[in-house]
C-alpha cells in the first residue's frame, strides 16, 4: 500500500491547500481509503466547489417551494396534492471523452434523483453546447450526445420533450451537456435521505457494479489535457433496463412503509450515499 503524502493526494485529484485542510480536519496523515473518501466527495463533481457560490445566489425559497437544494431534487406545490420533482445536472466531461454513454448515463443519473425523491418521471428536456460546426470533432459529438439522451429515455420509457442546442468555438475543447428530469409525486409522499435511528437495515440496489465508473467523479472535475482519450475506461456503461426496473421497484416499495430513507448512488457511489445519508 502506497505511503499517502501530498503527490498521492494530487494524483487524487486534490490540490495542496486541500491536503493540507484534510490533515488539519484529521489531526493525522489519513490512509489511502480516507484519501480516496475525500477525493471524490470534494471532486467538483461532487461537492460544486466552483460554482456553489453562483448557485447561492439563485432564489430558492417560496410558499410553494416543499425541498429547496440539499436533498436529490427540488420539489415544488403544482396544487391539487400533487407536487413537480425536478433536478438538472451535468455531464460534460464523460460526454466529451465517451459522447454516447457520457450522455447515456447523464439522464441515468438525473433519472435516479427524480425517483428516489418518490417521483415518476414524466419529461426529460436537456441544454447542450458545442464547438464550431466546422470543427473536426464535433459532429461526432453531436451525434454521439443526442443518441445517448434520445436512446436512454427512449428505453426507460421517459419523452425528452424539448431542449435547446448552440455552437461556439469556445467549447472546442469541452462540451456541456445538461440533462433535466422532471417528474410527479404526492405533495404529501415525498422521500429523502436522512437516515435516522440504529439499527436500521441497509439495501443497496442497482445494476451490476463493475470497473467503469471507477474514479468518475475525479475525471469529470478534472481539466482536459492530450491524455483524456485514455480516461474512456471511468466513464459509466449505461443500463437503462435495469434502471427502468429499479425505478418501477423503487415506487412500489415508496407505497408501502418499508422505506425510512433513500439516496441515489451519485457519481462516487456507495462512498456518496453512505455519508450524505449519515450526515
Amino acid at each position: 500500500m502506497s505511503e499517502v503524502n501530498q503527490a498521492v493526494a494530487a494524483e487524487h485529484g486534490l490540490s495542496a491547500s486541500e491536503y493540507d485542510t484534510m490533515l488539519s480536519i484529521m489531526g493525522r496523515t489519513p490512509t489511502i481509503t480516507e484519501l480516496g473518501i475525500f477525493s471524490v466527495m470534494w471532486s467538483e463533481h461532487c461537492s460544486y466547489k466552483s460554482s456553489r457560490k453562483w448557485l447561492k445566489t439563485l432564489p430558492t425559497e417560496g410558499p410553494q417551494v416543499i425541498c429547496g437544494p440539499g436533498e436529490n431534487a427540488g420539489v415544488v406545490d403544482i396544487g391539487d396534492g400533487l407536487a413537480a420533482v425536478f433536478k438538472i445536472e451535468s455531464h460534460n466531461h464523460p460526454s466529451f471523452i465517451e459522447p454516447y454513454q457520457g450522455a447515456a448515463t447523464g439522464v441515468g443519473g438525473i433519472l435516479r434523483d427524480v425517483f428516489t425523491m418518490g417521483a415518476r418521471p414524466v419529461a426529460n428536456m436537456n441544454a447542450l453546447r458545442f464547438g464550431s460546426p466546422d470543427h473536426p470533432k464535433t459532429r461526432h459529438l453531436v451525434s454521439g450526445v443526442v443518441a445517448g439522451i434520445g436512446g436512454y429515455g427512449n428505453c426507460i420509457g421517459v419523452p425528452t420533450v424539448g431542449g435547446e442546442t448552440n455552437f461556439d468555438p469556445a467549447y472546442n475543447g469541452n462540451i456541456l451537456v445538461n440533462a433535466m428530469t422532471v417528474g410527479i409525486a404526492d405533495a404529501d409522499k415525498i422521500f429523502y435521505s436522512a437516515a435516522a435511528g440504529p439499527g436500521n437495515p441497509v439495501v443497496y440496489v442497482g445494476s451490476k457494479p463493475g470497473r467503469a465508473g471507477i474514479h468518475g467523479a475525479p475525471m469529470a472535475s478534472a481539466e482536459f489535457d492530450d491524455d483524456s482519450e485514455e480516461k474512456r475506461p471511468t466513464v459509466q456503461v449505461g443500463d437503462p433496463f435495469t434502471e427502468k426496473l429499479l425505478l418501477e421497484a423503487c415506487l412500489e416499495l415508496m407505497a408501502t412503509d418499508a422505506i425510512v430513507a433513500i439516496q441515489d448512488m451519485g457519481a462516487a457511489g456507495l462512498t456518496s450515499s453512505t455519508v450524505e445519508m449519515a450526515d
